[in-house]
């Protein structure tokens, strides 16, 4: 047997990878720019509401439109959106200008998951796909640390404008390497027979996507859909208010919070494949997927609960420590929700549910977004955010439980 799903996987990974550093520019650079541009809270809250408005907008079509054109064309077109709208920042200077460039990245970069995820049912048998999402999705994390890495250095020494022409570049080059390498499974010059077989069993037969109408009567879709309402806000939160309380708790200046935020997401990163590695070892001992799936994601819940203290802890490094703990945790909750479309759905309905329940994740990170925005303006407390976030998790297993008590298939054929 060859293992070419492997390399497809990293090819995943450096997509999510780069599609971090390019959402995660802004938040590094939000304390500096937030100075040399004059914006708000409320408009800095207004500005990120904009990226996850277009984000949820392009989820609620993008799935359905990967799901019709397919995984190598869909891809290509969303990764070309998101990096002309990445280094379209560099031309603007003011808050309705930035509003405008993330609301077209927020668009293009709607398609990073639905499009890898679909990927991952076409080249994973169920027991290798949490961890393969794992693995994937552990490049969020990864882009999460270069970005904390690179931007201060380019922003210091060229100017904040050439950080996002930098990052932006980044999305070409790896649409280059997708065109030239993939192909689906079934019409791969470099897998084998064996390996197809292993990864298919019976190749599906083509089939038209679902309508929206069908998916949305199924509790299945709405566990996703709620699961990911309830605890996407909490990683946007992470993404574009943490070095704002870095900054205002612990007086950092955009040098210094690269190493808190390369702890951080390290541990982020480590939590990813954790996360994606406990069911797969649970299943080949003989756990069903919806125990071992869901016992992990239990793990995760609760690991993320102690961030409720970090506003009051004076000291960083424990402030980091308990916040790279619940990064860790959301990550391993991730990549088990992730998996969900491909354990309940047929493959041609993965991708249209997944941008379903990405809506649903967006539309909680524009609510939360907002309230934060108001929050910070009026009370310039962060102590409600860590709260929401402390319980959040476990909110949405129990709403999980509920709406899928056994991780049934649903019969949408």
């Amino acid at each position: 047997m060859t293992s070419y799903r492997w390399r497809i996987c990293a090819l995943l990974f450096f997509a999510t990878t780069i599609n971090y550093v390019d959402r995660q520019v802004f938040g590094v650079l939000a304390p500096e720019l937030q100075k040399s541009i004059g914006w708000s809270e409320l408009q800095y809250g207004y500005i990120v509401t904009a990226f996850q408005g277009a984000y949820a907008l392009g989820l609620l079509f993008v799935g359905r439109f990967i799901d019709r054109v397919g995984t190598r064309l869909g891809y290509a077109v969303v990764i070309s959106v998101w990096s002309l709208a990445a280094m379209a920042h560099s031309l603007v200077g003011s808050a309705v200008g930035f509003g405008i460039a993330r609301f077209f990245l927020g668009l293009g970069e709607s398609g990073n998951f639905p499009a890898a995820l679909k990927t991952v049912a076409e080249w994973f048998p169920q027991k290798e796909r949490a961890l393969a999402t794992g693995i994937f999705n552990a490049g969020s994390n990864v882009g999460a640390i270069l970005a904390p890495l690179a931007v201060p250095v380019i922003a210091v020494r060229l100017g904040w404008r050439y950080a996002f022409l930098f990052t932006g570049g980044f999305s070409a080059l790896w649409l280059l390497a997708w065109v030239f390498i993939y192909r689906p499974p079934s019409l791969h010059a470099k897998i084998s027979a064996t390996e197809l077989a292993y990864i298919q069993g019976v190749v599906d037969r083509p089939a038209s996507p679902i309508p929206w109408g069908r998916l949305l009567s199924h509790k299945q879709t709405w566990a996703i859909i709620l699961g990911k309402f309830l605890t996407d806000p909490v990683w946007f939160f992470l993404l574009y208010w943490l070095p704002k309380f870095l900054n205002a708790r612990h007086g950092l200046s955009l040098i210094r919070l690269g190493p808190p935020l390369v702890v951080i997401y390290v541990l982020a990163d480590l939590g990813s494949i954790a996360g994606g590695w406990i069911p797969s070892a649970l299943m080949r001992r003989g756990w069903n997927p919806n125990r071992a799936r869901k016992t992990a994601m239990l793990i995760c819940a609760v690991s993320v609960t102690p961030i409720v203290f970090a506003p009051h802890i004076a000291n960083l490094w424990r402030a980091v420590a308990i916040i790279g703990l619940a990064a860790a945790s959301h990550q391993g909750w991730s990549a088990n929700l992730l998996t969900l479309p491909s354990d309940m759905f047929p493959r041609h309905a993965v991708a249209t549910v997944s941008g379903l329940a990405g809506f649903g994740g967006a539309v909680g990170g524009m609510l939360v977004s907002t309230f934060a925005g108001f929050l910070l303006e009026f009370t310039g407390s962060y102590l409600p955010l860590f709260v929401m976030a402390g319980m959040a998790y476990l909110v949405a297993l129990i709403t999980i439980q509920i709406l899928a008590p056994r991780l049934e298939v649903a019969r949408v054929a």
